[in-house]
């Protein structure tokens, strides 16, 4: 089904993209990071700057039509971007936003050889970070020197999205190459964290480096779990459905999430993402508290589980827009379901002053106590929001993209207008509390509060994968069709393509 552009909507993106880039570039061009109220950019190490800001949004100016601005910005990649860094940085953050940035911005250029140099020379400063007893990647490595370097507040750990969140990025590079050290550096991940498998198929937010092994911590969707479970789904996708252990893996754990983490609210039965939070019991052994807290960044699940449907839980390909019952497997139906009820779920956390959505919830359970409350909420409430007192970290709205993402993939699979309308509130209230005049979006310190107070952030995902996503939202479904693309965890659209190596695992 072809699903036409609202064009009016879809222009109004691109003008609050402008506004934004425009001021970047005027105060901040080359800089890693924008403050908008200072109108002031910064980098993320005191060696310098790696391209953080135009190499992330590069691929939406070749998206958008952008084409004056993109041309500055290639000029600045192809004359100023080095990575000759002598400092450490995010192997995850770096992979996702810069080589994922490269990468997409070569395909859609029509392979302009600047971008894949640069791609190369990066992800050869990174291997070495994939070099431990393991093959567990450090979080950190130092561009410069080439070497991996532990996290100072968790040595010897990493967080399983980071880890398990490279690997689009690095297999792409390969394909292109016909150099199979990037693929078989990230794949040699995948196998460890495989074999790392806990018995109720979750994953830990922490794996230990040097063993491979899970270390026992909060199993969640959210921060440090989310793109794991993302990623499982999407290297099934990018390798056109031939690597059948992603598929079984990514199986495996949607069964296991929907037996431990999935749950009713009590008022209106709202279906959200809980985490198990790891106690010591009376006699020593280890048991697990199921707490009703869901980050925002768990909005991906909802899109992503509906996308999955339609892919491990069809039984036709492809399948109609809307998928018909009888195309999709019990499974399928099952994901199907709860992808679109966690959507819901997810705009229902937009039902605050500012029709923005805080950056973690808690939902109510009978165990809560708060009954006894006046005007106690029905659902979810935000924790430690308490009135006279500095927001908590809880409230804010940070301009993050997941419940957008999740719309844009609903729109796509069902072509159900609810979603563009969802989408569309949510950018009018982003252009009403979020906009700075002087250019550029703003974080939102409580989303409960209106007016509302603005924090000098802008992080380099607004423009990466918010507007991105709303802008694809709203235009045809033959620009990025879900069909040919797989997009990276910070919206970055890579081509799918079937392998020309060896692959796989068992």
């Amino acid at each position: 089904m072809h699903l036409s552009a609202d064009t009016s909507k879809r222009d109004a993106v691109v003008s609050a993209f402008k506004h934004s880039w425009h001021a970047y570039e005027r105060h901040a061009m080359g800089d890693d990071e924008y403050h908008p109220l200072g109108q002031s950019g910064s980098n993320l190490t005191e060696a310098g700057g790696i391209g953080y800001m135009i190499v992330d949004v590069i691929d939406s100016l070749q998206i958008m039509g952008l084409d004056d601005e993109y041309s500055r910005a290639r000029t600045w990649v192809s004359e100023k971007l080095s990575f000759e860094r002598d400092d450490d940085f995010s192997t995850f953050e770096t992979t996702i936003r810069v080589l994922g940035g490269l990468l997409s911005a070569y395909h859609l250029s029509g392979e302009d050889p600047v971008y894949l140099e640069k791609a190369v020379d990066l992800a050869d400063r990174m291997l070495p970070a994939f070099e431990t007893p393991s093959g567990i990647p450090f979080p950190y490595v130092n561009l410069a020197k080439g070497e991996g370097r532990h996290a100072k507040d968790f040595p010897g750990l990493s967080s399983i999205a980071e880890v398990a969140t490279l690997q689009l990025e690095f297999r792409y590079l390969s394909h292109l190459t016909d150099d199979e050290k990037y693929w078989r550096a990230a794949e040699k991940v995948m196998e460890v964290v495989k074999r790392a498998r806990l018995p109720h198929g979750l994953a830990s937010v922490f794996i230990a480096i040097d063993q491979g092994q899970y270390e026992t911590s909060v199993i969640r969707l959210g921060s440090r779990g989310d793109s794991f479970y993302e990623y499982l789904l999407k290297q099934y996708i990018q390798t056109n459905n031939s690597e059948e252990v992603y598929k079984d893996m990514y199986d495996d754990a949607m069964e296991a999430i929907h037996t431990y983490l999935i749950q009713k609210s009590m008022g209106n039965k709202m279906t959200y993402t809980s985490e198990l939070v790891p106690e010591n019991g009376p006699d020593g052994e280890l048991t697990w508290r199921l707490t009703p807290k869901q980050d925002h960044l768990a909005c991906f699940l909802g899109g992503s589980l509906m996308l999955g449907a339609t892919r491990t839980g069809a039984l036709v390909h492809p399948v109609s827009v809307p998928p018909k019952p009888e195309e999709l497997s019990e499974k399928g139906k099952r994901d199907w379901k709860t992808g679109v009820d966690l959507i819901q779920t997810c705009m229902h956390t937009h039902d605050t002053a500012t029709g923005l959505s805080p950056e973690i919830v808690y939902f109510r359970v009978p165990s809560d106590g708060m009954d006894v409350l006046p005007n106690a909420p029905t659902d979810w409430y935000i924790k430690g929001a308490a009135i006279g007192e500095f927001p908590p970290y809880d409230a804010r709205y940070m301009l993050r993209p997941e419940t957008i993402e999740s719309l844009f993939i609903a729109y796509r699979l069902t072509g159900d207008q609810r979603y563009r309308d969802h989408g569309w509130r949510i950018f009018q209230a982003i252009e009403k509390h979020c906009r700075v005049e002087g250019g550029g979006y703003a974080t939102i310190i409580n989303v409960d509060e209106n007016p509302s107070r603005q924090e000098d952030k802008m992080e380099t995902f607004f423009l990466s994968e918010t507007l991105k996503y709303l802008y694809l939202l709203f235009d045809n479904s033959d620009v990025i069709p879900l069909d040919r693309y797989v997009l990276n965890t910070e919206a970055h659209p890579l081509p799918i393509f079937n392998p020309n190596i060896r692959t796989g695992f068992s």
